[in-house]
């Protein structure tokens, strides 16, 4: 490490985020949040992600183990809010499942698309296939099956074989999930909108 005019240099520190509020654990999974999604998942350390969060590295681990722990909440934060609403939806007997299809669809891009940073490219990191977010894992895999039930439920899913309808509900929730590369290349795009829009083509795509 150098030094400029008795200054020493090295690599610059985050900058803190404004005043939020948050307790620090919330703050902790904020400021993670925005150093995954702009800097990358390896490229950023846990002294970063505690600047920012304004608090001492040290002082970090009193909430969180390190970095895997706050990549493994970011995730599921991704897919708890909708996995209760499909509960809801299931037990919603009362609606057409086509109907009930659709408004998950709906509901799911819009959480995928609605924070401020956009969660979902964690998805893509080669390090979420590890054991250590089987959690993320298990409660994904409980959202899939309810798209499953969901579309078995319409008429045109009742009519499917049982290995055609698996097929129609990986693309269904491919399309889904695939939301977050759209989102990417056009984040100014009003999300509501862009989640119905979503909602009708994932309707087509299970031939409902």
């Amino acid at each position: 490490m150098g030094t400029t005019g008795g200054r020493r240099v090295g690599r610059p520190r985050a900058a803190r985020r404004p005043e939020s509020g948050l307790p620090p654990r919330e703050e902790l999974l904020a400021a993670a949040a925005e150093l995954f999604t702009v800097n990358g998942y390896a490229a950023t350390t846990t002294r970063a992600v505690a600047e920012r969060a304004g608090m001492r590295q040290a002082s970090m681990y009193h909430y969180v183990s390190g970095k895997e722990e706050l990549l493994a909440a970011l995730l599921e934060s991704t897919v708890t809010p909708s996995l209760a609403y499909a509960r809801e939806l299931l037990a919603d007997d009362g609606s057409p499942a086509a109907r009930r299809l659709w408004e998950l669809c709906r509901a799911d891009v819009q959480l995928l698309c609605d924070g401020p940073h956009n969660l979902g490219v964690l998805y893509l990191l080669p390090e979420v296939r590890s054991e250590r977010f089987a959690g993320f894992h298990a409660v994904r895999a409980e959202l899939k099956d309810a798209y499953r039930q969901l579309l078995a439920g319409t008429e045109a899913g009742g009519a499917l074989a049982k290995s055609e309808l698996e097929l129609r509900t990986d693309l269904v929730f491919g399309l889904i999930e695939g939301v977050i590369l759209v989102h990417r290349s056009d984040p100014e795009r009003p999300v509501s909108a862009f989640a119905a829009a979503t909602a009708d083509a994932a309707l087509r795509v299970a031939g409902v």
